[in-house]
C-alpha cells in the first residue's frame, strides 16, 4: 500500500468543513500525495527529489508518534519542506524560508486553520541545518531531526554520492585543513567529515538520537573501509 492510499481521520484542521474529514496521509485536507508531488515537478538533484520527501515523511511520522507531536502538522511540514528548493537556491535565498512562504499561501488558499498553517510553516522555516531559527516546537524539532536522519546512514552515503556525481566530483580525496582552510575540492568524504559526521550531535529528540547512533556507526564503518581499500589493505 502506497502513502497515497493510506487514510486517517483528522479533526479541526479546517473548521470551515466542520469536524473530522477523511484525508490522505498528508494530513492536509483534500490533498493527496499525487497533488503534493506535482508541486515539486521534476527535480534534477536526486538527493533532494520527492523520494527524499517521502523518506522524511516516514521518519517524521515515526518520531512524532514516539514524541507526542501533532501528526497533522508534522506530515504537512514534511511534505512541503523543500518545495521550491532549486528555485530558491538559484535566486540565492534561504530555501527553508522560501518553502515556508509558498506553503503558507497554498494552505491558506484552501481555508486551512491559520494557527495550524503557522505551526506548519514555522516547522518548515526552521528545518535547515545551516540557518535558523532553531526549532522550538516539538513538531519543528521532529521535522528537523527527520530531515537530518535522511542524510545519515546508507541513505546519507547514497545521497552524498548522487550529489557528487551530479557535480562531477571525485569519489574520494583526503581532507586537508579545516572547513574554511580546505581547497575548493569537495567529495563525499569531505561531506562526511565536515557535515554528516556532525549531524548526530545536532538532533533534538531522544527518538531521533537513538536512530542516529546506528546510522552514524554505519557511515564511520563505510568510510573506514573505503580508505582501507584505497590503500590496498582490504
Amino acid at each position: 500500500m502506497t502513502v497515497a492510499h493510506r487514510y486517517l481521520e483528522l479533526d479541526n484542521i479546517c473548521p470551515a468543513f466542520g469536524g473530522a474529514q477523511e484525508v490522505f496521509v498528508t494530513g492536509i485536507p483534500w490533498i493527496s500525495e499525487e497533488e503534493v508531488r506535482a508541486l515539486y515537478g521534476t527535480v534534477a538533484d536526486v538527493s533532494h527529489d520527492f523520494d527524499h520527501i517521502l523518506r522524511v515523511l516516514v521518519l517524521a511520522e515515526r518520531i512524532a508518534r514516539a514524541e507526542g507531536a501533532d501528526l497533522s502538522i508534522v506530515r504537512a511540514a514534511a511534505l512541503l519542506h523543500d518545495w521550491g528548493r532549486a528555485e530558491a537556491e538559484a535566486r540565492g535565498v534561504d530555501h527553508a524560508q522560501y518553502a515556508a512562504e509558498r506553503a503558507r499561501a497554498w494552505l491558506l488558499s484552501r481555508d486551512a486553520d491559520p494557527a495550524w498553517v503557522e505551526a506548519v510553516c514555522y516547522a518548515i522555516a526552521s528545518h535547515r541545518y545551516l540557518t535558523g531559527p532553531a526549532p522550538a516546537s516539538i513538531e519543528a524539532q521532529v521535522l528537523f531531526d527527520a530531515d537530518k536522519l535522511d542524510a545519515m546512514g546508507a541513505i546519507g552515503i547514497a545521497r552524498a554520492y548522487a550529489f557528487s556525481g551530479l557535480h562531477h566530483q571525485r569519489l574520494y580525496a583526503p581532507v586537508r585543513g579545516t572547513l574554511h582552510e580546505r581547497s575548493h575540492e569537495h567529495t563525499p568524504y569531505h561531506e562526511f567529515v565536515f557535515k554528516l559526521s556532525r549531524l548526530r550531535d545536532r538532533l533534538f529528540t531522544p527518538t531521533a538520537r537513538a536512530i542516529a547512533q546506528e546510522r552514524h556507526a554505519f557511515m564511520e564503518a563505510f568510510f573506514a573501509r573505503l580508505e582501507a581499500e584505497l590503500r590496498g589493505e582490504a
